[in-house]
């Protein structure tokens, strides 16, 4: 009996890892179609590429529709439909991101995210579109790969390199992101005298902290999409003005919809001290080293739980997002919604 159930546990892996039926994973008649299609540029189209895409998978399935294996589509097919809507976007991204038209033969569900998929690739943010593929049906989801699939089989053709070249052009020609304007300006170009904190000598008595807007903040745990555990900090308003304009105007921070990873930007700082494993504040400092914008500051000493400080120790980053309105991880999710987060991936700074 040991021996029978060892047997069946095998082939079943086999089976999850070919996507072979079970009779043929059993008995050892698993095939493959090669050579398998060259798929590394997949991760490049923004529709999938920021969830973790199964290369193998997609790779394995496209070569069994160039060869016409029913068997193994049939395998296959279900298999993303159900397990992986992060491959299933991707390809079909590839496709109708570049494609001009769907074609008259599209199913109705390709013809609804068709201009999704185009948008993502022109914007270089699949969001959007990839939310769509995740809450369709199984029946439409089915429908929308058997259409892009229709084209993959014809061959890699310039559809996917047309695809990868947009991107590509994309990330290479997009202007680094920019603090907003100060708002200040139009006053100051109306001749109207403005002074900020900067401007202002207020001795050494005088905290600027309590003068501008401040957050509190609870900590949590997040995934990047290579499956790495990465700290989590968000923060939430503690001072009337505080909340999303407030941060839009003093950070860079990108807007984040609970999907994918920010830009890592080492000038934003959360402070940790090692002796009582406690955060001490959060803060973006200048060339100079100098803190010139400080969001945080621990009102007490309180240590951290021992595994999320050692997550802390061995990430050395930590993902900022915020502001939500209260300090709860469904407003969090709430906030993600309502695309109200703006994100970071800030440098822990031990001493």
């Amino acid at each position: 009996m040991v021996k029978k159930h060892g047997k069946k546990q095998r082939a079943k892996k086999r089976q999850d890892r070919t996507g072979a039926a079970y009779s043929s994973a059993a008995a050892g008649t698993t095939h493959t179609h090669t050579p398998l299609p060259d798929l590394s540029a997949l991760p490049l189209v923004p529709h999938g590429s920021w969830r973790v895409l199964d290369l193998d998978l997609a790779a394995r399935l496209v070569a069994a529709c160039r060869a016409g294996c029913q068997p193994c589509q049939q395998t296959l097919i279900p298999k993303v439909v159900k397990e992986d809507r992060a491959t299933l976007a991707a390809l079909a991204g590839a496709v109708y991101g570049a494609v001009p038209t769907v074609g008259f033969v599209a199913s109705g569900a390709t013809r609804q995210w068709a201009p999704l998929a185009r948008t993502a690739m022109q914007a270089g943010t699949g969001d959007e579109a990839f939310a769509a593929v995740e809450a369709m049906d199984e029946t439409a989801a089915a429908a929308l790969l058997d259409d892009a699939l229709g084209y993959w089989a014809m061959g890699d053709g310039p559809v996917l390199a047309e695809a990868v070249r947009k991107v590509a052009e994309k990330v290479t020609e997009a202007p680094p992101r920019r603090r907003p304007a100060d708002p200040m300006d139009a006053f100051r170009a109306a001749g109207i005298d403005v002074f900020t904190l900067d401007d202002l000598d207020l001795g050494d008595d005088v905290d600027a902290y309590h003068l501008a807007e401040n957050y509190g903040v609870f900590v949590g745990q997040t995934t990047t999409p290579d499956g790495q555990p990465l700290p989590m900090l968000t923060l939430y308003p503690e001072s009337e003005g505080a909340g999303i304009e407030d941060l839009e105007a003093r950070t860079d921070w990108e807007h984040w919809g609970l999907h994918g990873m920010p830009d890592v930007d080492p000038s934003w700082r959360l402070r940790a001290t090692i002796a009582d494993h406690s955060l001490s504040g959060l803060v973006h400092v200048d060339d100079d080293g100098q803190d010139d914008i400080e969001l945080w500051r621990a009102a007490q000493t309180v240590s951290l739980p021992a595994d999320w400080w050692a997550l802390l120790d061995r990430a050395q980053h930590v993902l900022v997002v915020g502001p939500v309105k209260e300090a709860d991880h469904q407003a969090l999710q709430a906030a993600g919604d309502a695309g109200e987060l703006l994100a970071v991936i800030a440098r822990v700074s031990f001493h």
